[in-house]
């Protein structure tokens, strides 16, 4: 069993800015693919970013390109989401997602099914 664990989400501002974390552990399959999902009110769930080990590719989303950065730091095991320049629509609940032993492909963000592995999510909130 794969445990991720998110943190960083609040609330915040239109225009500023968060940071989340996903805390996962050490696969053990070199490859892995993790990505960032949101789940808004009344929408779909939506890919936001992915990002793989070792880092190779990285996608975003249209709404994500330009504003936020996935990174990740192997030594702690954990992805960020640098998120900037938020908007009222960029609320939802994010949660990480990983794939353990697979590479990351540019639409693997419309299909959440791919990742076997989910964490409980972090709130974020943009008010205007």
């Amino acid at each position: 069993q794969v445990e991720l664990i998110e943190s960083g989400g609040g609330s915040v501002q239109a225009g500023g800015s968060l940071r989340l974390s996903c805390l996962h552990p050490l696969f053990d399959d070199p490859y892995n693919c993790i990505s960032w999902f949101r789940q808004s009110p009344g929408k779909e769930l939506e890919g936001v970013a992915s990002i793989e080990v070792p880092v190779r590719d990285i996608y975003y989303s249209p709404s994500a390109k330009g504003r936020f950065t996935i990174t990740r730091d192997n030594a702690k095991h954990t992805v960020y989401l640098q998120m900037t320049r938020l908007r009222p629509e960029d609320s939802g609940i994010y949660s990480c997602a990983a794939r353990p032993g697979g590479f990351c492909y540019d639409d693997f963000l419309e299909k959440p099914n791919e990742f076997p592995a989910w964490g409980q999510g972090t709130q974020v909130t943009v008010v205007s």
